[in-house]
């Protein structure tokens, strides 16, 4: 029998513009659990073979099917997985667009079924966000106390035996990165206000994620990087890969913002993303045309905004149907991020390659009307 409380949960969830991961594939995560029979490290929800399963999707032997999450090598997942299961925690690193949010997110939410115990890299983060803070109105009142004290993400997954997540680690400040060596050598977090500290439950560590192509970075000292496990995400290493990629995200997405256009075609897709290939790596698909390339990433991420856009475009100013006009603004905008470097490069592009191809003259069209 439906409770009217139950209703009310499932409304507020649908109403969610992004919901965690165990939240929107938890039917995916109840039915490895049924089936998984295989050994579980300590505090796992599932086991590594489930973790890879759920990671790269599968025909379950009940039938069901799992989704892909991260399409690529799947030994880069395996590495990722074995290496949560041993006492080093993971650093997840790869230029901007590599998937490693979205990695990061799904093992905590396979591994321990919350990835919400998380910390967000800034220029300003503190030792407070890693180590634990003060309820300073409290501490004022009564001193150093247990009730005074603000558990950091951190330290709540330290005493839940959970995974911690660490977004943008080298956009932390280098004294405060080093806070991390005495939880990653020792397993525990000193309380020197309190004379005691908090000691990490079987089924802690920590899954970082960094990048070195933004401005703001800062490097790892050698003793935090050797407590860590590196694993380089990479860009998806064939076009079709990459196409798949930003299908499934694009529907994904268009189900959650609810956008009137019709699913676009992947001819569409492909000539995004085949754009994008081409301006990163210089050189046009066939090999015969050097390129120069846009101050930009032009990551697979960037490819899925671009198609987004343009779908929005379509359902509410169009015919509902993805066209070459509602892609232009949104591709030129992802493209020129310097205005005089990369408008160059991309008047360049289109003249060169784009005019040049038969079955791109609406979107030669439709960019020169933009510009």
């Amino acid at each position: 029998m439906t409770t009217q409380s139950s209703v009310v949960t499932e409304t507020k969830i649908e109403a969610i513009l992004r919901q965690h991961a165990e939240q929107q594939y938890a039917e995916e995560l109840a039915e490895l659990v049924k089936v998984d029979t295989r050994q579980r490290p300590p505090n796992w929800k599932l086991s590594p073979w489930a973790v890879r399963t759920y990671l790269m999707g599968g025909k379950l032997d009940s039938g069901f099917v799992v989704s892909p999450k991260y399409v690529g090598n799947p030994r880069l997942m395996e590495i990722a997985i074995a290496t949560l299961a041993t006492d080093r925690a993971l650093l997840l690193y790869g230029i901007p667009g590599t998937a490693k949010s979205w990695v990061s997110e799904h093992l905590a939410a396979a591994i321990t079924g919350d990835s919400t115990l998380l910390i967000q890299g800034t220029a300003g983060t503190d030792e407070n966000a890693i180590r634990y803070g003060w309820n300073y109105a409290r501490l004022l009142v009564e001193g150093p106390s247990e009730a005074a004290l603000v558990v950091s993400p951190m330290m709540q997954a330290m005493k839940d035996g959970k995974l911690a997540r660490i977004e943008e680690l080298t956009r932390i400040p280098s004294e405060v990165q080093d806070t991390l060596i005495t939880i990653l050598s020792e397993k525990t977090l000193p309380v020197p206000e309190l004379n005691t500290e908090v000691q990490a439950n079987k089924g802690f560590n920590i899954i970082a994620t960094a990048n070195n192509r933004d401005k703001g970075v800062n490097e790892l000292s050698s003793a935090l990087t050797r407590r860590f496990n590196t694993v380089i995400l990479p860009l998806p290493a064939s076009i079709d890969e990459e196409i798949q990629i930003v299908d499934r995200r694009v529907a994904s997405l268009g189900r959650a913002l609810e956008l009137p256009a019709e699913k676009p075609a992947l001819e569409e897709i492909r000539r995004v993303v085949t754009i994008f290939r081409e301006l990163r790596s210089g050189l046009t698909i066939d090999g015969k045309t050097r390129l120069k390339s846009p101050s930009g990433t032009l990551s697979t991420a960037e490819a899925i905004s671009v198609i987004n856009s343009g779908l929005a475009m379509a359902g509410y100013y169009g015919d509902g149907e993805l066209h070459a006009g509602d892609l232009a603004s949104s591709l030129i905008g992802a493209i020129i991020k310097d205005p005089v470097q990369d408008r160059v490069v991309w008047l360049e592009y289109l003249q060169t390659v784009v005019k040049e191809r038969s079955d791109w003259k609406d979107l030669y069209r439709a960019c020169n009307e933009v510009l």
